[in-house]
């Protein structure tokens, strides 16, 4: 505990910035590897109604990253502030709400996914025939059944990172990634039947994240003498103000991932009038163009604990160069996101669709498009992430709704009625930018009032 704290006090900037982010980055790649793994062994089928099937099951097995979200971004942020102001007992009280609220949502989420599976598949754009039966294979297995492992081992990646455990939290995540990538083609093509490719995948994913979420559960219990996090129920949990706490950074957080599940979900929904081929290359491009967003996002949620630590112990100065750092690594890393996609797009579309087939030409078009967006939203992203490590919870919840859901899909109805099919997409990058314009804006009017000096939160009540 001593080393953790001289890393998130005491150590240089960029040192305490880079061992807490690039295991959080190396974790979300091989998230957006076994996605595209997913998407390619699929595309092995020739079909893209299989593609497509996979593609607009994403947004309900997202919402349980929304799930774990509401209880691991809240969470990890009230963890870091109370250690950072020396409350190691109310940070194993904060733990133990969040895993509990985890499991209870997400049981009644995957119920409520099982009852109404052939409307939900319907609502995703999955009404076509072939496309609906595939989806709701790939609903049953990875959501139904695998669930609660899928949201509860991102929730401990989470928390473990709020006390300095970087580096465990995203070996869980490899664990998982890597085996989903290895048990992708055994399900696929070898212990199922030709035209089950996408009950394989789900089937692989849901195996893979069981097995994420027991090595986190020996992590626990063998570190059990030195970490906070605590899974044992206590009435404190749901006093002294937690779940307020809590749930003021987590709902913000929680409506980003939702929000962009009914971003896709709308996309999808309105790419259905130009077709299966359209569909596809959709699909494909937002698997492509997630790599410049999960580095963002690893980032991210790497530095959200050590930006809520000196937030809470008073040390704004470090606090500012934290943001700096990160912030500049962020946006330089997407803009060379950015120019890989637009430079080539043709050979990274062509990985997953044939290059004669109508879908490779809008892919192709889709990824460019969707890329440029990229820097604007990673400036965004660093700003709402530092607004949930300081318990900001209005101005993220501000920033999250602009980033998804106010402007881009009103967008997309109406550049969809002035530049039909590629109108769609290009309300993604319209939204970044002005997302990020409104982010600055916040940002630097805090940083101008609140951001100099030596000030503690008071007391819990004021985190």
């Amino acid at each position: 505990m001593k080393s953790k704290t001289e890393l998130f006090r005491d150590a240089p900037v960029l040192r305490a910035v880079l061992s807490l982010a690039l295991p959080s980055i190396a974790g979300q790649v091989i998230l957006v590897i076994y996605n595209i793994a997913d998407t390619l062994f699929v595309s092995f089928s020739g079909s893209d109604e299989m593609i497509t099937a996979v593609t607009v099951c994403m947004p309900a097995f997202m919402f349980l990253s929304a799930i774990s979200n509401l209880f691991g971004v809240g969470g990890a942020s009230v963890i870091s502030r109370a250690l950072g102001a020396n409350l190691r007992e109310k940070a194993k009280q904060v733990s133990a709400f969040a895993i509990w609220g985890c499991i209870s949502v997400t049981a009644l989420y995957c119920l409520s996914a099982r009852l109404f599976l052939h409307r939900f598949v319907d609502l995703l754009g999955g009404s076509a025939p072939i496309v609906h039966e595939n989806a709701c294979a790939y609903l049953k297995a990875a959501v139904v059944a695998g669930g609660l492992g899928a949201a509860l081992s991102t929730l401990m990646s989470h928390l473990l990172r709020a006390e300095g455990y970087s580096i465990h939290a995203s070996v869980g995540i490899a664990i998982g990634g890597i085996l989903n990538i290895c048990l992708d083609p055994l399900f696929m093509f070898v212990i199922l039947k030709p035209g089950n490719e996408a009950l394989g995948a789900a089937v692989a994913t849901a195996l893979s994240n069981y097995v994420a979420l027991g090595y986190y559960g020996v992590l626990l219990h063998r570190k059990k003498d030195k970490i906070v996090i605590s899974l044992s129920p206590c009435k404190e949990m749901v006093e002294s103000g937690i779940p307020k706490a809590v749930f003021l950074v987590g709902i913000p957080a929680c409506l980003m991932t939702l929000c962009e599940n009914i971003s896709y979900a709308v996309l999808e929904k309105l790419m259905v009038s130009a077709g299966t081929a359209a569909q596809a290359g959709v699909g494909v491009a937002k698997k492509v163009n997630m790599l410049a967003h999960c580095i963002v996002r690893g980032m991210s949620q790497g530095v959200l604990p050590l930006i809520g630590y000196n937030y809470s112990s008073g040390n704004r100065r470090r606090m500012r160069k934290i943001i700096t750092c990160s912030g500049t690594i962020s946006v330089g890393l997407s803009l060379f996101c950015m120019a890989i996609c637009l430079l080539f797009a043709k050979p990274l579309i062509g990985i997953f669709i044939r290059p004669t087939a109508l879908s490779h030409q809008y892919g192709v078009s889709f990824l460019k498009i969707l890329c440029i967006g990229a820097p604007f939203s990673a400036f965004a992203y660093t700003v709402i992430s530092f607004f949930q490590a300081t318990g900001q919870g209005i101005k993220s919840l501000v920033l999250a709704l602009l980033r998804k859901g106010i402007l881009d899909i009103p967008l997309m109805f109406l550049l969809h009625s002035i530049y039909p099919v590629f109108g769609i997409v290009w309300a993604t990058p319209l939204a970044d930018f002005i997302c990020c314009i409104t982010a600055a804006s916040l940002f630097f009017r805090w940083i101008a009032l609140h951001g100099h000096g030596e000030k503690a939160p008071k007391s819990f009540e004021h985190f």
